[in-house]
């Protein structure tokens, strides 16, 4: 049976522990603001710029003029996933639920019989997977997120896609949706696949571009692989800040229990110490 002061030391190492989660749940809540907001501003933009794009790409559907970036190699052999975590932990499943739906997606294509490449961006999932990963993007020293960040990372995919390294890109991810809520998402952004209502927009129109179509696309593709990336790096960081207060949250919690069951066995035990003492102190006079 452990000592009085075992248990002390038990209860004001747990206490320690408490208010270090207490201190990240706070922190995580304060950045949660923000990072919620920028992913959210960045929603419209990522939709309309997907939109703009499946309006043009309509009007060059099946032209062998068309960017190499948008009618893709002509296969699908080999595929690059790109795949978004986080840099840091203590943040509850969100690095593993985005690399559990990598690694089903992964096996999926194996069973196909196609070749997987990895490109990981965050630390958290290199750790997992750097078995397979062909590219490794460290974002540590970014404190705040920016454009040219993603910008960077585009530019490494398209690099690699225009040496033949990959056929298919898809983007992974976690969209933000509550504080308790983050979706692993996955979405193919090499090919580019638009949505339906983007594609049918133009209901039959004609229109003219100035300068050509070919031209409008050559340009806005590969600034489009980028604003997915940028979106999907903003919504990576809502939900890691979401994940992460939740995490807290419940070791917050969890410490508090701990720290009243110690309490009780510490008081369970002293009590039993003293009884002891006790009946020995009167069983030594009874002796006398």
């Amino acid at each position: 049976m452990p000592s009085l002061k075992d248990l002390r030391n038990r209860i004001a190492s747990t206490k320690a522990t408490q208010k270090i989660t207490r201190a990240m749940q706070m922190v995580a809540s304060s950045k949660l603001r923000r990072a919620r907001a920028a992913a959210e501003a960045a929603r419209p933009y990522a939709n309309a710029m997907d939109k703009v794009l499946g309006n043009i790409a309509a009007s060059v559907a099946g032209s062998e003029s068309a960017p190499r970036l948008l009618r893709g190699t002509g296969s699908d052999r080999v595929h690059l996933l790109l795949v978004c975590t986080a840099e840091r932990g203590l943040c509850g499943a969100f690095n593993t639920a985005i690399v559990r739906l990598v690694r089903e997606r992964a096996a999926a294509l194996i069973t196909e019989g196609k070749e997987i490449k990895i490109f990981c961006v965050g630390r958290k999932g290199y750790d997992q997977l750097k078995k397979q990963i062909v590219e490794m993007v460290d974002l540590r020293s970014v404190r705040t997120l920016q454009f040219e960040n993603a910008e960077a990372i585009a530019e490494k995919v398209i690099a690699l896609f225009d040496k033949g390294g990959f056929d298919v890109c898809t983007l992974f991810y976690s969209r933000f949706r509550s504080v308790i809520a983050q979706v692993p998402t996955a979405q193919r952004i090499v090919p580019p696949v638009f949505e339906a209502n983007a594609t049918a927009a133009l209901d039959g129109a004609v229109y003219e571009f100035e300068p050509d179509a070919e031209d409008i696309l050559h340009e806005l593709l590969p600034r489009n692989v980028a604003v997915q990336i940028f979106r999907a790096l903003l919504e990576n960081a809502a939900s890691f800040y979401g994940a992460q207060m939740s995490a807290m949250d419940n070791a917050t919690r969890n410490a508090g229990d701990m720290i009243r069951r110690q309490t009780l066995t510490y008081n369970r035990t002293r009590q039993a110490m003293i009884t002891k003492e006790l009946i020995e102190i009167i069983s030594g006079a009874e002796a006398l």
